[in-house]
């Protein structure tokens, strides 16, 4: 019995009552916010499509911003899959509709590929319209705004952050001097803005795949072909084109959104993280497209600031005055009413309200 009374009333009695005081003392306290609570809520889990995979801008900026940097900017509060779009199983006119359904709740959508189901998004890299990414980046600041109305009112898609890729230029295996010289050429393209560009310069487009371009060149299927300066270079083009000119037909410009309703439903604390980080992303996108136009010229003529990729010795044709005429002629003449008969009196209204008075260039309805 003394035993009994002992065990009952000793240390270990006075122990278990100090832990359980404690633990309800420490309950208690989270409650109130005083100390963090004993238990994590468990991470956010984010599935993301990104941009188009094996190219710098995914493999080197998007894929680590989700994959590593995203949890250190949240705090371990956000996990994030991601998946490159041409390997998602998501044709392009897919895209938006499967954001606004939220199906797919956070994504890259190429607009070029996108232009099908709603053809005014693509208004920011109508081709020949972006010559230099110095005139890229003030096309982008214009009709951003209404990039992102476009965006919430017909898809519930909220825009975060706007990419692009680098320079769309033209390798060719015969001399060539600018735009005019392209007639009667069959050239490799990647949208219907750069076949209807081809077609109204005499020229016949063709589309083939990106990593058909060599072959396509070596054996005739194609005399030019339309691709990134230095992933032409990455594909081996200085060994078969001689020529590339400098200026751009387009820039594969790319958004980065979110379903409305998905975005919504995040912390506004990790809202905050996220598009801050997401606007350092796009920065260093921009950052890296420039870079990698002006290394892909270099090392496509062999020049000694080529460092990431292989010397040739083609010929690097400038921006010619008799080519930013044309561009003018092309842009008012074929790509702005091409445009306007798939898209109709909105992007009329677009173009001659936000654009037309830095241009000189009104869009007509047809």
């Amino acid at each position: 019995m003394f035993l009994r009374r002992h065990f009952l009333t000793g240390p270990s009695l006075r122990r278990g009552a100090a832990r359980r005081a404690a633990s309800l003392l420490l309950a208690c306290l989270a409650l109130l916010g005083a100390v963090p609570a004993l238990a994590d809520n468990p991470p956010i889990s984010l599935k993301i499509v990104g941009g188009l995979g094996g190219v710098t801008q995914y493999t080197r900026y998007e894929m680590p911003f989700w994959t590593e940097q995203v949890p250190q900017l949240t705090r371990g509060q956000v996990r994030a899959e991601i998946a490159p779009f041409d390997r998602s199983g998501i044709r392009g006119p897919e895209m938006l509709p499967l954001m606004r359904l939220g199906v797919v709740p956070f994504g890259t959508v190429p607009l070029s590929v996108s232009a099908s189901e709603e053809p005014e998004i693509n208004a920011v890299d109508l081709a020949v319209l972006n010559p230099d990414i110095a005139t890229l980046r003030q096309t982008v600041a214009q009709l951003r705004p209404r990039l992102e109305a476009l965006l919430k009112e017909r898809f519930n898609v909220v825009l975060l952050a706007i990419y692009a890729y680098p320079a769309q230029v033209v390798f060719c295996r015969q001399p060539f001097s600018g735009l005019g010289d392209l007639g009667g050429r069959r050239i490799r393209v990647s949208s219907v803005g750069q076949s209807e560009l081809f077609e109204a310069l005499g020229a016949t487009p063709v589309v083939i795949p990106f990593a058909d371009i060599p072959s396509a060149l070596r054996g005739g299927i194609v005399e030019c072909a339309v691709t990134g300066s230095f992933s032409g270079n990455t594909l081996g083009l200085p060994g078969i084109a001689n020529y590339v000119s400098r200026q751009a037909i387009t820039w594969g410009v790319s958004v980065f959104g979110a379903n409305a309703a998905a975005w919504a439903a995040l912390p506004p604390e990790v809202r905050s993280q996220l598009q801050g980080g997401l606007s350092e992303l796009q920065q260093q996108i921009w950052q890296a497209a420039e870079q990698e136009t002006e290394e892909g010229f270099a090392c496509n003529a062999g020049r000694p600031d080529c460092v990431r990729g292989t010397r040739g010795q083609m010929v690097v044709l400038d921006d010619e005055p008799r080519d930013r005429q044309r561009r003018a002629q092309l842009l008012r003449d074929v790509i702005l009413p091409s445009w306007v008969r798939r898209c109709g009196g909105d992007c009329v209204e677009t173009w001659n309200t936000i654009m037309a008075p830095s241009r000189g260039i009104l869009a007509r309805p047809e």
